[in-house]
């Protein structure tokens, strides 16, 4: 029986791999959550792992209290998901944790030479060089759970020896505001940008798909999974979503992974690699899809992409510098506080008070996490 370990089981990517481990009768050896505690007591008792987690204190001692009728033991904190992560019985560890809280759990899977099931983009975006150098000292598979990074990852199945690849393909829905100009986007609010027409995710990455600095991370963190430069990742806009993304080989041969828009066919592949299982979801109906469309994303009115690709350019704490600012900027638009439009230029002012180091810790990057919020509250000071 194929053991797993789920971070961040009480979010999107966390429950749809809960519908798969159920599906196929896998074990859950450890949950993890930032603060739902109710579900993720509701989870433990129907999955009846050996550990769970929760961020904060408070509620870990609820849960502690709550469970006190079974055996599972109640951690909290960086430290107690780190345990979940790497002391348990697990085979294969899921990463869904939402944010930069997900890198030393990444380093915690990989240190303690599980195999790691990654959804947890930032991981690669903030610390690529650590984790790539990681994954390679404990000869550590890192297997992609971005429905983008999990068809690249099929499509290159069987690449020639003599390393063909061309360039990498993304695909992007466009989120809500396709076809909007700058002007049109400054009045709109978080509600207008949580209605993504194809995918349910959670508040965050909703956030990101609207603005399109999700493609600019999915990019960054292409480049670390399969050892590409920034310029062989190219970025077109496929409205249906149902191909996932492409890569061209150097005889302009492309080939496409296609689905229906459903987390659960990444979640369930990097699970079963190289097996193939019975999917959870639908048969695609290619009469019903009727087309399929593609565009050039308009660099000019969704400003993000292009702040994540100079990043990378850039290298060091770069692409952990615009992350950080943009996860504090993206929770300043959720709460309201900030107008749409400034994002792109709340992310440079923020990400502009990072130290400039090619190499770096762990430590580094909490170090500019810090620094990077600081500055994005203050400019969102000045400009009040």
């Amino acid at each position: 029986m194929k053991k797993i370990a789920i971070l961040g089981s009480t979010g999107s990517i966390g429950t749809q791999s809960i519908d798969v481990a159920l599906k196929h009768g896998y074990q859950v050896t450890a949950l993890t959550a930032y603060s739902n505690a109710k579900l993720l007591e509701e989870q433990a008792r129907l999955l009846k792992p050996q550990k769970v987690a929760l961020y904060r204190e408070e509620e870990a001692a609820a849960l502690k209290t709550a469970l006190a009728d079974t055996d599972i033991k109640v951690l909290y904190g960086t430290h107690g998901i780190c345990e979940c992560a790497a002391e348990t019985d697990a085979d294969t560890v899921i990463n869904a944790i939402v944010g930069m809280a997900g890198l030393r759990p990444t380093l915690a899977v990989i240190n303690a030479k599980k195999q790691l099931a990654l959804a947890n983009k930032e991981s690669l975006v903030a610390g690529g060089q650590l984790v790539t150098n990681a994954a390679s000292e404990n000869h550590v598979p890192i297997l992609p759970v971005d429905s983008e990074h999990s068809a690249i990852f099929q499509c290159l199945q069987g690449k020639p020896a003599n390393k063909a690849l061309k360039k990498i393909i993304l695909t992007a829905s466009g989120g809500p505001f396709f076809g909007k100009k700058k002007e049109e986007l400054d009045g709109v609010t978080a509600a207008d940008a949580l209605k993504h027409p194809n995918w349910s995710m959670g508040a965050k990455i909703t956030i990101d798909s609207a603005t399109m600095f999700n493609k600019g991370l999915e990019l960054i963190e292409a480049v670390w999974l399969f050892g590409v430069k920034p310029t062989d990742v190219d970025i077109v806009v496929h409205r249906e979503s149902i191909v996932h993304s492409m890569v061209e080989y150097d005889d302009n041969s492309v080939i496409a992974q296609l689905g229906l828009p459903d987390m659960r066919i990444p979640i369930q592949y990097a699970l079963t690699y190289p097996e193939r299982y019975p999917s959870p979801v639908g048969e695609l109906d290619f009469a019903s899809v009727a087309s399929l469309t593609f565009y050039k994303p308009d660099y000019e009115t969704f400003r993000c992409i292009n702040i994540c690709r100079n990043a990378i350019d850039q290298g060091g704490l770069r692409p952990a510098a615009v992350n950080s600012a943009n996860e504090e900027v993206n929770r300043l638009f959720r709460e309201g506080k900030v107008r749409f439009n400034e994002i792109p230029d709340l992310i440079l002012e923020g990400a502009a008070a990072a130290p400039v180091k090619q190499n770096f810790t762990v430590d580094d990057i909490d170090e500019t996490d810090k620094l990077v919020r600081a500055a994005v509250l203050d400019a969102v000071s000045r400009k009040d």
